[in-house]
């Protein structure tokens, strides 16, 4: 047993260094905030990239308890929060960007705008695997893109975190959905209701012609970056269509994309956690998407294999090998 002031947290002291499971305060809710008993911490990428000492825009300076995304109970809540019970089952992006602490620890400090009920329909470990990409999916179809019906949408990277969140958010808003991956993925893609679409086997020129008779798509969604985006700026609809990533962080030449007349948007999910700007609009997306979740129409890939604070490493290990079978959760 611990004692009530501590809690058990996994620190990584230096770029690339191990996960070293300590004891370490635990964290008491400031005005607004909500005290958060950590159930489960979904591991990102980006979770990979801050521990390398390669995410600089995150802010997220060594040592650091890593995890952004979290689901959990509520424990504590900080003064002026209202609308929560200590009890409630909640899920976030909320933590280990900017110098905040991260989600690999039993407890952590919320801002009350980021929360949002955790579906009924999800557990704890498979709704921790959704924020950051699910919000991520949300800002650059809904709010960039505005997708609806009717629509030809193109996600690249369909099978990825971003990319298959994304396909299940345009089918459900009543788009046609069509991504690319490779030859291994098509059963994922065609069990989420889209086309698949093998990138190595066709060019650009060829599926933009076989599926929009070379109009090009209504919405481009890149969640690869580099040569992908160059290859969206070129399948995207003459004059009304738009191009969005979530990695267009290189140099590109916008030429393709201004000779078909379209348009382009970057999305950077991480904004309000580093500039404390639209955290309320982070907690909508994650309750309008609960309302997907629960009529069935989005779920959450999820590898199978089960990782807590003691083999935390091995889920690390598992996400930086490109060997993991969907999202990779740490149960805590």
């Amino acid at each position: 047993m611990t004692d009530s002031l501590e809690m058990r947290a996994l620190i990584v002291d230096s770029a690339n260094g191990p996960l070293r499971l300590a004891l370490i305060q635990r964290p008491v809710p400031a005005a607004g905030q909500v005290l958060v008993r950590i159930r489960a911490s979904g591991v990102n990428p980006l979770d990979g990239k801050i521990r390398a000492g390669q995410a600089d825009h995150a802010r997220q300076p060594l040592p650091a308890v890593l995890g952004i995304d979290l689901a959990g109970v509520v424990e504590v809540l900080g003064e002026g929060v209202s609308g929560w019970l200590p009890g409630d089952e909640v899920y976030a992006m909320a933590t280990g960007i900017g110098g905040a602490q991260g989600s690999l620890a039993e407890y952590a400090v919320v801002d009350a705008r980021l929360l949002a009920r955790k579906p009924r329909n999800l557990s704890l470990r498979e709704a921790a695997g959704l924020p950051l990409v699910l919000i991520t999916a949300w800002e650059g179809l809904v709010d960039r893109a505005r997708v609806r019906a009717g629509q030809k949408v193109l996600i690249h990277g369909g099978a990825g975190g971003v990319g298959h969140v994304a396909v299940q958010i345009a089918r459900a808003l009543g788009a046609e959905v069509f991504a690319t991956g490779s030859a291994s993925q098509q059963a994922i893609f065609e069990g989420f209701g889209a086309t698949f679409i093998d990138y190595r086997a066709s060019s650009v020129e060829d599926y933009v012609a076989e599926y929009t008779s070379g109009e090009g798509f209504d919405i481009v969604y890149d969640t690869v970056g580099g040569e992908t985006l160059n290859a969206s700026f070129k399948a995207v609809r003459i004059y009304h269509g738009h191009v969005v990533s979530c990695l267009g962080w290189g140099q590109h030449s916008l030429a393709p994309l201004s000779f078909r007349g379209a348009t382009y948007s970057g999305v950077f999910t991480l904004l309000p956690l580093l500039t404390g700007k639209g955290l309320e609009h982070h907690g909508q997306i994650l309750r309008e998407a609960a309302q997907l979740i629960e009529a069935g129409k989005l779920k959450p890939l999820v590898d199978p294999r089960h990782f807590t604070l003691q083999n935390a490493e091995a889920a690390h290990e598992l996400l930086m090998s490109g060997a993991a079978q969907g999202r990779l959760v740490v149960e805590i």
